[in-house]
């Protein structure tokens, strides 16, 4: 289904690339925020001099682009308060605020460490502080954990700022079209820190997290076919999972990480099996003369959903795996693809085309009531963030593949464009320790 089945490829050779960071890093451009965000301040965090970022304008910058919140620009603040005794609530009800956080960064033992104070403006009360400590090179990673606890404690929903994000792209030869570069990449949530994982003269698909964020699984066309691989993320070390004649693809871990699921044709049609990856021993989960793809499994490793047009047209099913009962999941449109849960089991996102058009869409579980999330055009691979909120797809944006974001009501929206080359395949990583 839409670029998983290519019959022919080339030997190539990938090249590891475990600690070279990009030449240009997505950029977040938001397009839809929430009809009534919260109005919070975020105050510039007193911090050493020559620090190279603001943590308090990346804390601001996240919780805008969650869609949830309307940051109060820093030219309007009346104060600028660095501890308790300094804030007056007066000063930002004037200002409509509703939170405010103030914060600091101090340099211990030659790390930095970070610590914030969260307000409730209309109560005239704090409600929060915390502090965390981190390299030099991490500063980053303090905001992020300054706009996950804000985050948490205002609208009760875990933060996902401090996770990842995994991507392909593309950047072809401009003299010769026909020849490309093909880079994994991986990044924070909110596209900086580009860094790449792996390069290819050859095709990358299918990227996809382990349970405990510390390997990818992938495929690969560097061989004379498609192959799944496991590479971890940060020694560069990987193996190749499966070699059989066919296809081999879409892989998919279980919430254990002991297995993968994965699509195989080496019996002659394309059929969903698992994976010991321990033992390298598999199984054959599906059996139907049909095309099943695109496995993916439910939060409790019980199940897998994956596409299959033994329908006649691409649907969601769900096969059982204790049973090997298959139930279809999916009966509005012509064509349902990609699918996966979100974390609470109870929303279903995936491909989903109408009147020729192709979109993300998500179904309530239970009811199988249906909702249109996008409106781009050649929408793709959507991939659901670990608290929910949020899911990244791959789309079309000027004649360029980009990324895109949307939260699950659809209420919230942006694009992460990139600068070089054409990016596709996201995926979204679990929450990191």
């Amino acid at each position: 289904m839409r670029n998983h089945i290519i019959k022919k490829v080339a030997l190539g050779i990938a090249v590891i690339v475990t600690s070279v960071f990009a030449r240009a890093e997505l950029t977040i451009e938001i397009t839809q925020g929430s009809d009534n965000p919260t109005s919070i301040a975020i105050v510039p965090f007193k911090s050493p001099v020559g620090l190279p970022e603001d943590v308090a304008a990346i804390v601001s910058a996240d919780l805008q682009r969650s869609g949830q919140f309307d940051p109060i620009p820093r030219k309007n603040m009346l104060a600028l308060p660095q501890s308790a005794s300094e804030v007056f609530y007066r000063d930002w009800r004037a200002l409509g605020g509703e939170y405010l956080v103030i914060g600091g960064i101090e340099n211990v033992g030659g790390n930095y460490q970070v610590w914030y104070e969260l307000y409730d403006v209309l109560n005239q009360r704090q409600i929060d502080r915390d502090r965390a400590t981190a390299s030099p090179k991490d500063l980053r990673g303090l905001a992020h954990f300054v706009s996950d606890k804000v985050y948490e404690k205002i609208t009760g929903i875990r933060g996902a700022f401090s996770t990842k994000i995994a991507y392909v792209e593309v950047q072809r030869d401009k003299s010769n079209p026909k020849n490309a570069t093909y880079r994994l990449v991986r990044a924070d949530a909110d596209g900086a820190r580009e860094q790449s994982i792996l390069e290819s003269k050859h095709p990358l698909l299918s990227p996809r997290w382990s349970p405990d964020g510390k390997k990818i699984a992938y495929v690969s066309f560097e061989t004379s076919r498609p192959a799944v691989f496991i590479q971890d993320i940060f020694s560069g070390q990987r193996q190749q999972m499966t070699n059989f004649q066919g296809l081999n693809g879409a892989p998919s871990w279980s919430p254990d990480g002991k297995q993968l699921a994965f699509v195989l044709s080496k019996d002659g049609n394309p059929e969903i099996y698992t994976m010991d990856i321990a033992t390298k021993r598999y199984s054959r989960i599906t059996n139907h003369f049909a095309i099943d793809t695109e496995p993916s499994w439910s939060g409790d490793g019980k199940s897998i959903i994956f596409t299959s047009n033994r329908g006649g047209q691409p649907q969601i099913y769900q096969v059982t795996l204790a049973s090997g009962r298959v139930e279809r999941l999916t009966f509005y449109g012509d064509y349902n693809a990609r699918s996966s849960l979100s974390p609470d089991g109870k929303t279903m996102v995936m491909v989903h085309r109408e009147d020729g058009v192709f979109h993300i869409a998500a179904q309530n579980v239970e009811t199988g009531d249906m909702r249109i999330l996008t409106e781009t055009h050649l929408d793709e691979s959507p991939s659901i963030a670990p608290n929910g909120a949020m899911l990244l797809y791959a789309t079309q944006h000027n004649g360029k593949g980009i990324l895109a974001a949307v939260s699950l009501d659809a209420g919230v929206k942006f694009r992460l464009p990139s600068q070089e080359g054409d990016v596709r395949e996201p995926a979204w990583s679990p929450f990191l320790q």
